[in-house]
């Protein structure tokens, strides 16, 4: 497939995992490596060849409006979740008048990658005549700061499904192209993306590919540590 021309950037979670670091900051504009994580995701989306990022704000939404506003590229829009969160699958579904109808990335602006690009990985792994969405995993012991019990089992077809163990070996590390419309029938308000998987995974249109390298959990204080890390290890290499 050619590139997904746009992207979804999922940046309007409160953060209450950080603690007192997001009391007076939104969690997009924490940074590690001297730039701010909205910032890191954004690059990636670029890097994917979108010209276009949603992103969804509400916490400190006005000072992540204003740190991005002389943003070139992507070109950015906003999606106001202003007056209620509406999680991962209901903030998708909110705007997907912005997202159109042809494949789109999505992806978690509090995740970090080193590696292979995360993005070009994804693109080049699309099937359009197989996939409704395709995650983009990671070997558990690749993630770091990482400290759950893990999220997929995938098979040899590359079709994920759900842990049935105490653990499992893959992680989601928040990047996927997914088709817009599979949200278009979610219920209103706010839901978790995990429904959509779900029903994806049931009519086997759910696929997921490995990233190359390492992925960084930055969803605590010692997760952005981390993070800080990791990319000064990759920029020493």
């Amino acid at each position: 497939m050619s590139r997904p021309s746009r992207a979804m950037v999922m940046a309007a979670g409160r953060g209450t995992r950080m603690g007192a670091l997001t009391e007076t900051t939104p969690k997009p504009l924490l940074k590690a490596g001297g730039k701010a994580l909205i910032d890191h995701a954004l690059d990636r989306v670029e890097e994917g060849g979108a010209e276009l990022a949603v992103v969804n704000v509400h916490h400190f939404a006005d000072r992540l409006e204003a740190h991005l506003a002389a943003r070139e590229r992507p070109r950015i829009a906003f999606s106001d979740e202003r007056e209620a969160l509406l999680e991962t699958g209901g903030g998708v579904k909110k705007a997907l008048p912005m997202l159109g109808e042809a494949p789109a990335y999505v992806v978690n602006s509090d995740a970090v990658w080193t590696g292979a690009a995360p993005l070009p990985a994804l693109a080049q792994g699309w099937d359009e005549a197989r996939m409704d969405a395709l995650l983009l995993l990671v070997p558990r012991e690749n993630a770091r700061a990482y400290t759950r019990p893990g999220d997929f089992e995938v098979d040899s077809d590359g079709k994920p499904s759900r842990r049935t163990g105490p653990t499992a070996p893959f992680v989601y590390t928040g990047a996927q192209i997914i088709r817009p419309g599979a949200f278009a029938d979610g219920p209103d308000g706010a839901f978790s993306t995990n429904l959509i998987w779900d029903r994806l995974m049931a009519g086997g249109r759910l696929f997921a590919v490995i990233h190359a390298g390492e992925w960084v959990d930055v969803g605590t204080p010692e997760g952005l540590a981390e993070a800080e890390r990791a990319l000064a290890e990759e920029a020493s290499t």
